[in-house]
């Protein structure tokens, strides 16, 4: 027999650990709204499934009163478990520890964690919450976080990376998440900055709060840094449940295979989509006419309004779709953050075996000097580089116009889509009619005795030689025009005879150059 002090000794390490920094800091974690870090990965995990591991770490420093600051597991939680049935390794910081300020052992923890997901292959949660470097620590604390991009880095790609925002994250800490694929964000106690409002107003003067400069309903509507924002820990959580149910474990996989809920067959598209090409309408409502019944999860919903992007199902199987939006601002066109919204996600999918479905009505690039000053030649260039890039089955739709580069960038057949549909109505041109008619007879028109009429004969005459699908059709350039009634149908069985698709590029390179 065993002396009873081993089992003693190590249970009440155990309960050490388990407490953090204690029942009064946990109060107060309560206070703000928010979960305890245990409390979050109950929440994620299938209930009984978390194994902890290096539970016993703690800091190895002393300086600066460190050692009277010391907890078991120095402010963070690593571990694995299953998530909707399937195996996911997470790390979650506590709050409740040091301000769950990241030092070197902590950071050895997450890396830790991190190294085993990528060997193993599986998906990898990262939950924030975290008053940053450790000053404690010095350097070590800075090299910690190199440690955890770097990781980040190489598993980008290999297994799905996901980041979710339950508390402060700021300076060098905000690099892991932009670095990771998704971003989940609690509206109630979460923000993100490089520099906070301190250091604002000390270096221009600004007075901002840490709400505006860096909360969640920012960084979703205004800079696009996260993708999901939801009022509170335990929706954050949810979420990031729903979309794991989406994504395969890893690059080699195919995503999971749902069992999809049954169409209502009542929507028509012509009660949508009017043939009226200046009529808006929104694409999410042309998305739930064909996917399965309540599966379109929207990503960025809030972020580019003029472009929708997001997964679907079709009979149970998963696809992202990239679709204008005309009702979305612009009249769908696109601009600089509709496509760099949109080219990350289709490398996304790109990445991961998720088929691409094209939704397409797109007037033009956004014109205008301060697109132009920012860069839509370059950040533009990210949505064909996105296309062409890709290697899953591509399927594209056009449903009204489109025309020039835009109607390229749309994942056009000349940039690899391998089937592209199109509707009675749809326009494929240079430009619009009247725009056309203005360059190419702009002083024919003025010299003539009645401009208007003039005008209006040759814009009926450009329509009709220019603006149909049928021409496009007869040179390859879209395989076939379909009814609105027959979408969901052709879309599926476009899908289901991509399956085999060979995806290995011809020749060898390291790797590509975006025009970042």
């Amino acid at each position: 027999m065993w002396d009873p002090k081993y089992k003693e000794e190590l249970n009440h390490r155990r309960a050490s650990a388990y407490e953090g920094g204690g029942e009064k800091r946990i109060e107060n974690q309560h206070k703000k709204g928010k979960l305890t870090a245990r409390e979050r990965l109950d929440r994620l995990f299938d209930e009984g499934s978390f194994v902890e591991l290096n539970t016993l770490v703690e800091s190895q420093d002393s300086r600066f009163g460190m050692d009277k600051k010391k907890i078991l597991g120095d402010g963070v939680i690593i571990g694995y478990g299953t998530v909707n049935g399937r195996v996911v390794y997470a790390s979650a910081q506590d709050f409740t520890v040091i301000g769950g300020t990241l030092g070197e052992y902590h950071s050895k923890k997450i890396c830790h964690i991190m190294d085993m997901a990528l060997q193993m292959k599986v998906p990898y949660v990262s939950i924030n919450d975290s008053g940053g470097a450790r000053i404690e620590e010095g350097i070590s604390s800075l090299d910690g976080y190199s440690g955890i991009f770097y990781r980040n880095t190489k598993a980008s790609g290999v297994i799905p990376q996901i980041s979710v925002i339950l508390g402060p994250c700021a300076g060098g800490a905000c690099y892991s998440p932009a670095i990771m694929d998704f971003i989940f964000m609690s509206r109630r106690s979460a923000n993100m900055f490089i520099t906070g409002p301190t250091v604002v107003k000390t270096v221009l003067g600004e007075t901002v709060s840490a709400e505006d400069l860096g909360g969640a309903d920012v960084h979703t509507a205004k800079s696009g840094v996260v993708h999901f924002a939801y009022d509170d820990d335990n929706a954050c959580i949810d979420g990031v449940k729903k979309l794991l149910s989406y994504l395969p474990e890893n690059c080699d996989e195919k995503p999971p295979l749902s069992v999809g809920k049954a169409k209502d067959e009542s929507y028509r598209l012509e009660d949508i989509v009017s043939d009226n090409q200046r009529r808006p309408y929104d694409m999410k409502d042309v998305i739930d006419t064909f996917a399965d019944t309540d599966s379109f999860f929207e990503v960025q919903e809030e972020f580019a309004k003029n472009i929708v992007i997001g997964f679907a199902r079709l009979d149970g199987e998963t696809i992202g779709i990239v679709g204008n939006n005309p009702k979305g601002g612009f009249a769908g066109a696109l601009d600089i953050d509709s496509s760099e919204k949109a080219a990350r996600f289709v490398r996304f999918c790109d990445c991961f075996n998720i088929p691409l479905l094209t939704l397409v009505d797109v007037p033009g690039f956004f014109p205008g000097s301060a697109q132009e000053h920012n860069g839509i030649i370059r950040r533009g260039a990210k949505l064909l580089y996105a296309y062409a890039e890709a290697t899953v089955p591509k399927v594209t739709l056009i449903l009204r116009k489109a025309y020039g580069g835009a109607y390229i960038a749309m994942n056009s057949k000349g940039m690899g889509a391998d089937i592209v549909f199109a509707w009675p109505i749809a326009e494929t041109a240079v430009l619009g009619a009247e725009g056309a008619v203005s360059i190419m007879y702009g002083k024919h028109i003025a010299a003539s005795d009645d401009p208007d009429a003039e005008r209006e004969k040759l814009v009926a005459e450009y329509d009709r030689q220019f603006m149909t699908p049928y021409i496009a059709a007869a040179k390859g350039y879209i395989d076939e025009v379909i009814l609105p009634e027959e979408t969901r149908g052709r879309i599926r069985s476009a899908f289901e005879a991509l399956k085999l698709k060979d995806r290995n590029a011809a020749g060898f390179r390291k790797h590509g150059n975006i025009p970042l």
